[in-house]
C-alpha cells in the first residue's frame, strides 16, 4: 500500500482547520477558500533538489497568454488541461514544475496601453512609453493572475516571468548575439510583409486567410510591339486583377510558356494606361492559366509571386505605397490617397478613358495581419532575418522527435515548414518590445554590438560598447530603433524558464537549473503551432543542439453551440465570468475534460450540469460512507469478503486504466470510465450493499475506496475532494493536502471480476424486484436461481438479499417467446391499403394473421417488413417469476 508525501506544512488557515462533512457542500463557500489555503501555504511550490532526478520531477512550459483583455473561455480550457496534467504529475512524480509567464512586449501590449492611456506611442520616447506600458500591463496582470488562481489553476506562483522584464530582455538579446555569431541571422533591404495599419513588418506566420468583397477588373493594355518588334496601333491585351491601384508600380507582364495565343507577346512591351510607363512581356511558368485573362501584370509588389519574378528577372523596383498604406509620388495625381481610395478613383479613370473592359463583383481570400485584420503589403525594407530556410530538415526532424497527442497535430507542423517561403523577420517598427543591441557605424554603416555582460541595453538611450568604429574608425554610430517581434523572446521559454545564461568565466551557455532542461510538457493550442511552437524548436535547437521538450499535447478551441468561432462581432462569446456565476469550478472543469484533447469543440451546459450532480453525488456518497465506517483507521481484516475483495481488484484495474489514460492524456477517457465506476458500481450497486453489513471487511472496503476515489477525481475535481479529505482523513497523513499525496497505485488485490460483475447484476436486479412488489429490501426470498457466473459471491447475494436458497443454473432458462403486438406504419399503410386497413386491424386483433418471413398476410393483404413492426416478449412457464436485465437473467420465488 503506498505511503503519502511527508511534509512539514500543516494547515495553518484557521476557516480550514475543521472541515466538515456536516450539511449540503456548498461550493460557493468552499471553493474561495481552499484557493487561498493552497496560494497562502506555497502547496504548489516547486522545490529544487540539490541532485534533481529526472525520473522524480515534471517539467510543464506553460504557454505565456498576451494580457491584452480578460479571461475568454479559451483561456479557462486551455489552463484547465495544463492543470489536469499538473495535480496528476504532482501525486504521481516528486516535483512540478508549472510556472506562469506573462507575454506582455510587443503590439498587443502597446495597442492596449494607447487605448487605455488615450495616447499614441510616436508621441514618447520609447523607454518612457515602455514604462507605461507595463504599467498598464501590470494592473491587467493582477487581475489576470487572480482570474487563473480561482480556477484552481495550480501554478507556482513564485515562478512567474513576464517577457519584458529585465532579465527576460538578457536572455532574448543574447539569443539574438549567439545566432548572429553563428550566421543564423542576417540585415537585408528585401521586400518585406507589411502591415500597414500597424506600420510594422511582419512575419509569414502572423498572417492569415479572410474572404473580402472586391471587383475583378478586366484592363486593357495598348500594346506597343510585340515579340517580333511590331508595332499594332490596334492591339491591345487584357489584364484581369483585383488591384488597380498597382499599376504604378507595375514593371513587367508575363504570359506562360504554353500560351500558344499570347506566345507572339513575348519579347514585346506594353504600355500601362492611365501611367504611361512600358513595361517588357516576358514568359514565365507561375503564371496561372485558369485564372483571368492569362495575362497578368508584376508589380513592385503585389503578392509572393511579383516578388519572385522580381528576383529571377531582375526587375527594376517601383514603389507605390508608403508604410502607412498610402500612395507614393510613383502614382501621380493619385499621391495621398489610400490603396482603398486609390483603388476606386483609379477605376473610375480607367473607365472614363475607354481602358475598363468589364469589372464584376469578386469574393476571394486576402492576407491580412492577425493582429489587427488588416490587408498586407509587400513593401521594400531593411529588417532582421533569422535563417531558416537552410534548416528546415533539422526541424522537421526535430518534430519527429517529440510526442504529440494527439499525434495527428504533428502532420500541421510538418506542413507548415514544408509551406515555409520567407526566412523569419524578427524585426519590428513599434516601442513595445525588447531592443535590437545594435549601432550602426554612420561612416560605413558596419553593424556594432553591445557587450554580453552589459545587456540588457536600449541603443536609443545607452551608448555603443567601442568609441570607434573597429571597421573604418569613425566615431559616430546610429542606434537600431527597432525593437524584437515577440515571438522571438516567447520562443524562449523552455531557455527563460530553465535560466539560460553566458558564464564570463567558462565563455559558455550555462543553466541556472539544469534539471529543467530539456521541459518534459509544451502544452498549447492547434492555433499557434506555427506561431510559438515552431518558433521555440528553432530559438533552443539553434541554441542548444537540443529538443526543447519531449512532448506535445495540443489542445482545440472552444466554438458556440453552433460550431462557430467565439467572437465579440458575432455575439456569440461565452465568458467565464458568466459560467461561473451559475456554476462551481469544479463543474466547469469537469466540462473540460469532456472532449479529446486537438478537438475544437461546442460549448453545451450538459456537461456542467452533469459535473454539477457528480459533486453532489460525491459528497453525498462521502457523508454516507462516514457513516457507515466513521474514522479514517481501518486494518485489513485477514479475509475479506469475496464482494469487497471483488471491488478493489476491480478498483485496482480501474487505478491501472486511469493512470495509463491520464499518462497519455487522455482525460475525457479517464473522465468518463472514473464517473461510471464511482457513480454506477460503488454508489448505486456497493453502498446499496454496504449499508445492510456492519462488518470489518464491509468498512475497510469502504474507506480504502473512498480514499482512492478521492484521489483519483483530485486532477480533476481539486475543491470537493480536498474538503472532503480534510474533514475524514488529513489528520491521519501528515500532508499539506491531498494533491501532495502520493498517487494510488493497484494494490494486488485478486477476483473473478467477470462474476463480479454478474453477482452485482443479480443484486440489483433483486432489488428492484423487491421494489416493485412492494416489499422491503430486507424480506427474505425463498429461492433464487441465478442463470450465470456468480461462483465465490452466492453467499454475498444471499446475505446482502435476504435469500434463504440460491442456485446457479449453467443452462439457459425455460423461456419462450411470444408476440405481443404488430405495430402498423400508419403512415405507409394508410395511403396504400385504405379501406382495407379495418380489415388488417380485424386480422390482427382476432390473430387472424400469418408471419412468413419479413411478410405479414392479414385482411386479404400481404404487408412488406418495413410496413409493420412486431413487439416480441419473453414468457417464464417454470415455478417462481422470471426477471431479466441486461447482463442476468433470474428466476424468484419469494
Amino acid at each position: 500500500m503506498s505511503t503519502e508525501h511527508e511534509t512539514d506544512d500543516e494547515p495553518t488557515d484557521e476557516s480550514t482547520a475543521e472541515p466538515s462533512l456536516d450539511g449540503r457542500y456548498d461550493p460557493r463557500e468552499t471553493e474561495p477558500r481552499w484557493q487561498d489555503y493552497w496560494v497562502d501555504n506555497d502547496v504548489f511550490a516547486y522545490e529544487e533538489s540539490e541532485t534533481p532526478d529526472a525520473d522524480t520531477q515534471f517539467t510543464i512550459d506553460t504557454p505565456p497568454p498576451t494580457v491584452s483583455g480578460s479571461l475568454h473561455m479559451g483561456h479557462l480550457y486551455q489552463f484547465t488541461l495544463q492543470d489536469f496534467v499538473a495535480r496528476f504529475r504532482r501525486m504521481t512524480d516528486d516535483t512540478v514544475y508549472f510556472p506562469f509567464g506573462y507575454d506582455d512586449n510587443g503590439i498587443a501590449s502597446e495597442r492596449l496601453t494607447e487605448r487605455e492611456l488615450g495616447i499614441r506611442h510616436s508621441d514618447f520616447e520609447r523607454r518612457e512609453f515602455q514604462e507605461k506600458t507595463r504599467d498598464v500591463c501590470a494592473d491587467y496582470e493582477d487581475a489576470f493572475t487572480e482570474d487563473v488562481q480561482s480556477l484552481a489553476i495550480s501554478v507556482d506562483w513564485d515562478n512567474t516571468y513576464k517577457t519584458i522584464e529585465p532579465r527576460v530582455q538578457r536572455i532574448s538579446q543574447l539569443s539574438f548575439l549567439d545566432l548572429y555569431e553563428q550566421g543564423k541571422e542576417y540585415r537585408q533591404r528585401a521586400p518585406t510583409i507589411w502591415c500597414p495599419d500597424c506600420e510594422t513588418a511582419i512575419s509569414q506566420v502572423e498572417q492569415e486567410d479572410t474572404e473580402q468583397h472586391t471587383t475583378f477588373n478586366d484592363i486593357e493594355f495598348p500594346l506597343v510591339e510585340d515579340g517580333n518588334g511590331e508595332a499594332d496601333d490596334g492591339e491591345t491585351l487584357t489584364i484581369s486583377t483585383t488591384r488597380p491601384e498597382l499599376l504604378p508600380a507595375c514593371v513587367s507582364i508575363f504570359v506562360h510558356p504554353d500560351d500558344d495565343a499570347n506566345a507572339h507577346l513575348v519579347g514585346g512591351t506594353a504600355e500601362v494606361p492611365l501611367f504611361g510607363q512600358e513595361v517588357p512581356i516576358i514568359e514565365d511558368e507561375r503564371v496561372d492559366l485558369e485564372t483571368g485573362s492569362g495575362v497578368v501584370m508584376c508589380c513592385t509588389f503585389g503578392d509572393q509571386t511579383d516578388i519572385e519574378w522580381y528576383q529571377a528577372h531582375d526587375l527594376p523596383l517601383r514603389i507605390a505605397i508608403d508604410e502607412s498604406g498610402t500612395m507614393t509620388d510613383r502614382a501621380g495625381e493619385y499621391e495621398g490617397l489610400s490603396t482603398t481610395e486609390a483603388r476606386e478613383a483609379i477605376i473610375a479613370d480607367l473607365d472614363d478613358a475607354g481602358h475598363l473592359l468589364e469589372s464584376r463583383d469578386h469574393h476571394h481570400s486576402v492576407q491580412v495581419h492577425e493582429r489587427c485584420e488588416t490587408e498586407v503589403e509587400y513593401l521594400v525594407t531593411e529588417q532582421w532575418y533569422v535563417d531558416m530556410l537552410d534548416s528546415t530538415d533539422d526541424y522537421l526532424e526535430a518534430g519527429r522527435e517529440m510526442d504529440w497527442y494527439p499525434e495527428k497535430m504533428f502532420t500541421r507542423y510538418k506542413h507548415w515548414i514544408e509551406g515555409l517561403e520567407w526566412d523569419w523577420c524578427i524585426s519590428r517598427q513599434r516601442d513595445s518590445g525588447i531592443p535590437f543591441p545594435v549601432w550602426y557605424c554612420e561612416d560605413c554603416g558596419e553593424p556594432v554590438f553591445a557587450d554580453r555582460e552589459d545587456l540588457p541595453v536600449d541603443p536609443l538611450s545607452d551608448d555603443p560598447p567601442v568609441d570607434t568604429c573597429p571597421e573604418c574608425g569613425g566615431s559616430d554610430f546610429e542606434p537600431e530603433s527597432d525593437v524584437f517581434d515577440t515571438w522571438a523572446t516567447s520562443s524562449l521559454t523552455p531557455l527563460i524558464n530553465a535560466g539560460w545564461d553566458w558564464d564570463a568565466d567558462t565563455e559558455t551557455f550555462e543553466f541556472d537549473n539544469p534539471e529543467l532542461y530539456p521541459m518534459n510538457l509544451r502544452p498549447q493550442g492547434h492555433d499557434i503551432i506555427s506561431f510559438w511552437l515552431f518558433h521555440t524548436v528553432v530559438k533552443c535547437y539553434e541554441h542548444t543542439g537540443e529538443i526543447p521538450f519531449d512532448t506535445v499535447m495540443v489542445n482545440g478551441m472552444v466554438l458556440d453551440e453552433n460550431r462557430e468561432a467565439m467572437s465579440k462581432s458575432k455575439g456569440n462569446v461565452v465568458s467565464p465570468e458568466a459560467v461561473l456565476e451559475d456554476f462551481p469550478v469544479d463543474a466547469t472543469r469537469y466540462w473540460a475534460a469532456g472532449t479529446s484533447i486537438g478537438d475544437d469543440f461546442p460549448f453545451k451546459e450538459n456537461d456542467l450540469e452533469a459535473g454539477e450532480r457528480l459533486l453532489q453525488k460525491l459528497w453525498n456518497a462521502s457523508k454516507l460512507v462516514d457513516q457507515l465506517a466513521p474514522g479514517n483507521n481501518y486494518e485489513e481484516p485477514e479475509d475479506l469478503a469475496a464482494i469487497d475483495e471483488w471491488l478493489l481488484a476491480k478498483l485496482d484495474a480501474t487505478v491501472g486504466s486511469l493512470t495509463e489514460k491520464l499518462d497519455t492524456y487522455e482525460f475525457s477517457k479517464a473522465r468518463n470510465e472514473l464517473r461510471t465506476f464511482f457513480w454506477n458500481t460503488f454508489c448505486d450497486d456497493y453502498l446499496e450493499i454496504a449499508k445492510q453489513r456492519n462488518d470489518e471487511s464491509a468498512a475497510y472496503t469502504l474507506v480504502t475506496a473512498h480514499r482512492t476515489f478521492l484521489k483519483l477525481f483530485a486532477p480533476f475535481l481539486p475543491h470537493v475532494v480536498e474538503e472532503i479529505w480534510q474533514a475524514k482523513y488529513a489528520e491521519q497523513v501528515d500532508a499539506a493536502s491531498i494533491h501532495t499525496t502520493d498517487w494510488p497505485e493497484p494494490r494486488g488485490y485478486d477476483a473473478d471480476l467477470a462474476a463480479g460483475e454478474t453477482a452485482m447484476a443479480t443484486i440489483a436486479a433483486l432489488r428492484s424486484y423487491k421494489t416493485d412488489h412492494d416489499m422491503a429490501l430486507n424480506a427474505d426470498l425463498d429461492r433464487v436461481e441465478v442463470y450465470g457466473d456468480v461462483t465465490g459471491f452466492e453467499s454475498a447475494i444471499q446475505q446482502v438479499m435476504h435469500v434463504d436458497e440460491i442456485a446457479v443454473v449453467k443452462d439457459d432458462p425455460e423461456i419462450s417467446t411470444e408476440i405481443a403486438d404488430i405495430d402498423l406504419d400508419y403512415a405507409t399503410v394508410g395511403p396504400k391499403y385504405g379501406e382495407k386497413v379495418g380489415d388488417i386491424e380485424g386480422a390482427l386483433a382476432t390473430d387472424e394473421y400469418e408471419l412468413d418471413g419479413e411478410q405479414l398476410r392479414a385482411g386479404d393483404v400481404t404487408l412488406e417488413a418495413s410496413e409493420f413492426e412486431v413487439r416480441e416478449e419473453h414468457t417464464y412457464a417454470g415455478e417462481g417469476e422470471l426477471v431479466e436485465t441486461e447482463d442476468v437473467a433470474i428466476v424468484v420465488q419469494a
